[in-house]
């Protein structure tokens, strides 16, 4: 869930004051956002016709690849606001458009639950298959996670591809996933999705191999008895096993680097909130890391560590998290688990929500569900509503006055900037132990360290040496007690 998830018209171009006073005025007015390869790199590689992020090597059947171009969106209303399916259906265009596919047409059935058979009712099935034919489509994506049994019955009617939603966050995730532990937790899920969805054509995956030469599954088959889709099965469950192991060996050395992070004394402040909701852009505003920005859902898979000064002259860590979606693939919350708990270990939250969006309220709560499922729902959080220079300010002042602990912010002209870190700094846990003594001028190191990993009331230079007024560790200060009680003696 790093999503640079800023858009043009109120996230994007988020620079650092002091690092835009480095280029020219014209620069800082196009809205300098960092060098932004990595964006320039990722539209070189957008998707075009054959383009495909299915998985290879793993299996002998010849599952369709997943080539999303033309497609049509279902959808089914089962709850009292017909509201909610439609803000659902319209993130499914934008997934739809973020996997570089076309958006031909959309429909909408009000149905209490989704048809067994084919997912939408016969009826609505019909009419969706004279849209396709009618468009040209090549696929019909649903907002939903179907059955096996619903996709078959379903292409049979509409005889063009059908996916569900689950499918099409899997296939972002696959096109953006760029390190070897963001590549290796997205083929994982990807897999565990595929395992029971496995299918081939004509009687083939039902042949039995009988033996390994004459059945033609060659070596690695358990020899008589095995049909050619047990035989991918086995192989499948095989390449997850070794994905496993992979990310729990990756997941050890991540874990290593954080509790090196935690060790020290600099507090740690992780980025969360929904897709597209500016966390990116909020990160280079406040910091200057000129990570990707892309108007574009889950644009960042891959977290992103920098560091920061707050207003009180502490030191913190921000971490630019994967963002979140509405029914987020269980198998992406299980494969993504280590990154996420960089929230859960995180000492403060800043909560990013897109204010602008026709639905805040339902990104709330969506990003608090996941947060709660990897156990950071007891973390004290900060609401950033984002974008507030285009919301509607009734729904600005409507959020200020539900969240408790909000504020409301531009990460593109910098607005409510100060006054969202005077609350972070608040908010912060401070250090435990509170330090008023004498420390030697010989032990500049000491006061220096104060100054970095502390948090400084009061400086003072007295004939003895330097008099400081500070909060600290436990570790700080019991080395400042020593300098201190050293140089009385002395």
């Amino acid at each position: 869930m790093t999503a640079a998830d800023s858009s043009p018209r109120t996230g994007h171009g988020s620079a650092d004051a002091p690092a835009a006073t480095t280029r020219d005025a014209a620069e800082t007015r196009a809205g300098y956002d960092g060098e932004q390869y990595d964006l320039a790199d990722r539209q070189a590689l957008r998707r075009v016709a054959g383009l495909s992020t299915e998985l290879t090597d793993v299996t002998e059947v010849e599952y369709r690849q997943l080539r999303l171009e033309r497609v049509v969106l279902a959808g089914l209303s089962t709850s009292r606001d017909p509201h909610e399916a439609e803000v659902s259906l319209a993130e499914l265009a934008a997934l739809a458009e973020t996997a570089g596919s076309q958006v031909l047409d959309a429909l909408l059935q009000p149905r209490e639950k989704p048809d067994p058979a084919t997912f939408l009712g016969s009826g609505k099935a019909a009419e969706l298959r004279d849209v396709v034919s009618e468009t040209g489509a090549d696929t019909v994506i649903c907002d939903g996670e179907l059955s096996p049994s619903q996709r078959r019955g379903l292409e049979d009617v509409v005889k063009v591809k059908v996916v569900d939603r689950t499918a099409l966050i899997l296939d972002i995730f696959a096109q953006h996933a760029k390190s070897r532990e963001g590549k290796a937790q997205v083929e994982l899920a990807q897999l565990e999705y595929l395992l029971p969805r496995l299918r081939g054509w004509g009687e083939s995956m039902s042949r039995q191999a009988g033996g390994r030469v004459a059945g033609g599954a060659g070596i690695g088959s358990r020899g008589p008895g095995e049909t050619k889709i047990e035989l991918d099965r086995r192989r499948i469950r095989t390449r997850m096993a070794k994905l496993r192991r992979q990310i729990a060996d990756m997941r050890t050395s991540r874990d290593t680097k954080r509790s090196e992070r935690r060790r020290g004394p600099v507090p740690s402040i992780a980025i969360a909130g929904y897709t597209n909701a500016g966390k990116s852009s909020l990160l280079n505003r406040m910091t200057g890391a000129g990570v990707l920005v892309e108007d574009a859902l889950f644009a960042t898979l891959d977290p992103t560590v920098r560091k920061a000064e707050l207003p009180d002259g502490r030191a913190v860590t921000l971490t630019d998290t994967v963002g979140f979606v509405r029914r987020l693939p269980h198998q992406l919350v299980e494969a993504f688990r280590s990154t996420l708990e960089e929230v859960a270990d995180a000492d403060l939250v800043v909560h990013v929500v897109d204010v602008s969006h026709p639905d805040p309220e339902g990104q709330l709560s969506a990003v608090r569900e996941v947060m709660a499922d990897v156990g950071a729902h007891a973390v004290p959080e900060v609401v950033a509503l984002n974008k507030a220079d285009v919301a509607d300010p009734e729904v600005v002042d409507r959020l200020l006055r539900r969240e408790r602990n909000a504020v409301a912010v531009s990460a593109r002209t910098g607005q409510g900037l100060a006054d969202l870190l005077e609350r972070v700094a608040q908010d912060l846990p401070h250090p435990e132990v509170e330090v008023d003594l004498v420390v030697p001028f010989a032990r500049g190191d000491l006061i220096s360290r104060t100054h970095d990993d502390g948090e400084v009331l009061d400086v003072e230079h007295v004939a003895e040496g330097t008099r400081i007024h500070a909060r600290v560790d436990q570790a700080l200060a019991a080395a400042l007690s020593d300098a201190s009680a050293g140089g009385a003696g002395s």
